[in-house]
């Protein structure tokens, strides 16, 4: 479910898609959304309305990103977790350098981007877990800056968790591409092509962090017990706190 807001427009509930045996993920618990420094105060009036008070944030994005443009959100509780952005620098050297950069080349960095997201940034991820274990009513928002690859990649790994479908969890990866404002990529350097990759998502993306899951730890069940801290108990107290009640 989609919230409205003109400063995040990227920003969207987790809540109702079906899980574990047919129970649905709890509304307005667990958002998702790009950063929220821009956000007007019509978006504020907006989420004290649908969120109420007490608002948890966890936020991925990397040290100068977030001393940039600061959370907007009044008396919000925020949690950085961050993982920094290497596939900007990454496209800031190889211009620097002379090269040529093709949307292929990016389509490449982009899934080298995503396998890190397992081979380094994990405890980030397991951080972000303990974080959704708390026991709290309140609403928790996590995002990056677009909300779209670090943000992507925690969604579909907490959807997952809680036993939604690939097809869903690929579903509410790909919604990024109807809902981002995507920046002018002539500000950066960028060509068009290289641009509509950069900030776009592909299921390729995804795919590429999922083949890290399987080929370091076996499959997302040993990624949820090894590199996430997510056992039996671990795993059922995440359905107590984010899924609707059982019929």
């Amino acid at each position: 479910m989609t919230i409205e807001l003109s400063g995040a427009s990227n920003f969207r509930d987790l809540g109702g898609y079906r899980a574990d045996a047919g129970r649905a993920v709890r509304r307005l618990r667990l958002l998702r959304s790009d950063h929220l420094a821009n956000l007007e105060a019509q978006d504020l009036c907006v989420l004290a309305t649908r969120l109420g008070e007490g608002v948890r944030v966890l936020d991925l994005r990397g040290v100068a990103e977030r001393e940039a443009a600061a959370c907007a959100i009044p008396a919000a509780t925020v949690h950085s977790l961050p993982i920094e952005p290497t596939i900007v620098q990454k496209l800031a050297d190889l211009l620097e350098a002379g090269r040529r950069i093709s949307a292929a080349d990016t389509v490449g960095l982009m899934q080298e981007t995503y396998r890190n997201f397992v081979r380094v940034n994990t405890p980030r991820f397991a951080s972000l877990f303990e974080h959704l274990l708390d026991a709290h009513e309140a609403p928790l928002v996590f995002h990056c800056t677009a909300g779209k690859d670090r943000t992507g990649f925690a969604a579909a790994l907490i959807l997952r968790s809680l036993g939604v479908s690939d097809d869903d969890v690929m579903r509410d990866y790909l919604l990024t591409n109807e809902r981002l404002k995507m920046p002018d990529a002539s500000r950066y350097g960028l060509t068009p092509e290289v641009g509509a990759v950069l900030w776009r998502v592909q299921p390729e993306f995804l795919h590429a962090a999922f083949e890290a899951v399987d080929a370091d730890y076996g499959g997302l069940e040993g990624y949820f017990r090894e590199g996430l801290g997510l056992r039996g108990a671990e795993r059922e107290r995440l359905r107590q706190l984010y899924l609707e009640p059982g019929s």
